[in-house]
Order: C-alpha cells, then sequence, then structure tokens
C-alpha cells in the first residue's frame, strides 16, 4: 500500500494556526504519512454564511502549506463533485483517482459524536480508518472503541476561524493566529471586513 493520507475537512475560512498545529500532530505523532487539507466548497444550506469565495479560501490554504509541500496539501476536489458533498462520495472519488494510497479521516471528537448520522458511515468505518482530536467539551461515542477509530492527544485549539473573521471585522490585529502569507493576504485584499 502507497502513503497513508489524512484527510482533513473545512471551509478554513480563513485557515489558520490551530488547523496547521493539527495536521502536523498528525503527521508525527500517528500513522499518517501526509494531510490533505480537503477544502470544502460552500454548503448550499449556509448561504448566509458569511465564506469568502471558494477559490479564495483555496489560495490562503495554499499559502500556509507552503512550509511543507512534502507532507500537506490542499485538495479542491470536493469542487467538482456533486453539492451537497457528501464524505462517501468524496472517499470513493479520491480511492478511484489515487489507488495508491490509503485514505483516512481527520474529525474532531463532536464530529464522532454524531458520525452515525452520516450518509454510508458503516461503509466509511469499514473501508477507512478515522483520527480523532479532542474538542473541548465533547462527549464520548460508542465508536470510540471500534478498532479503526484512533483517538489522538492533540492538542486543544481555542482559536476559531468565525473568532478570526469576527477580529478582523473589528480592525484587531490577529497576525499570529494565521500563517503570515494569510494575513497578508488577508490584510491586501479586504476579506472579512
Amino acid at each position: 500500500m502507497g502513503k497513508h493520507t489524512g484527510l482533513f475537512f473545512g471551509t478554513f475560512n480563513p485557515i489558520h494556526m490551530g488547523h496547521l498545529i493539527l495536521a502536523q500532530y498528525m503527521l508525527e505523532f500517528t500513522a499518517l504519512d501526509e494531510v490533505w487539507f480537503m477544502v470544502t466548497p460552500q454548503s448550499p444550506f449556509k448561504k448566509n454564511q458569511k465564506l469568502a469565495d471558494d477559490r479564495e479560501r483555496l489560495h490562503m490554504v495554499r499559502e500556509a502549506l507552503e512550509s511543507d509541500p512534502y507532507h500537506m496539501r490542499a485538495s479542491d476536489d470536493e469542487f467538482y463533485l456533486p453539492k451537497p458533498s457528501y464524505t462517501i462520495t468524496t472517499l470513493i472519488h479520491l480511492s478511484e483517482k489515487y489507488p495508491d494510497r490509503q485514505f483516512s479521516l481527520i474529525v474532531g471528537q463532536d464530529n464522532l459524536k454524531g458520525f452515525k448520522k452520516w450518509r454510508n458511515w458503516e461503509r466509511i468505518l469499514e473501508r477507512h480508518q478515522l483520527f480523532v482530536y479532542p474538542r473541548k467539551g465533547a462527549s464520548g461515542s460508542d465508536l470510540e472503541i471500534h478498532p479503526h477509530v484512533h483517538l489522538t492527544e492533540a492538542p486543544e485549539m481555542e482559536i476559531s476561524s468565525t473568532f478570526i473573521r469576527k477580529a478582523v471585522k473589528e480592525g484587531r490585529n490577529v497576525s499570529y493566529m494565521v500563517p503570515p502569507k494569510v494575513w497578508e493576504y488577508i490584510q491586501h485584499n479586504g476579506l472579512y471586513r
């Protein structure tokens, strides 16, 4: 089997240091060889959400990952799949496109709690592993004992994209919370104002 690839899904609106710390933890402390940041297109159900344009978010993720191109990459695969994007559809698509890779999911503990509501969740768990990071206030799940579920001790991140968008809107300097090139891009393009 080729590379073991962890898929980290998110709107990354914008990507911040918390996302990168988490990805780096997964690379250094789990069986994953690489992490792909799966930038999700704007959900048709969240039209009113103040999302930066799909391409802008993808661009910021690419800029953020420049420092570690061997182990992390940005993917826009979901932009070309039917909406809304279901994880199972994306996994089937990626497994066909990259047959040499083994794909696993990187999910928060809060997502594990609701995992049985995901479309085809049994099939996902049968064929893929889940690497779970702790989330403040998230309660346990009976899936924690599943052989394909790996609980990690990744640092708990308090920074959120929502916090960063709000801070930028209020004119605050949160430059240490996002990668330098991302901060530059946000400033230069007047995002989240």
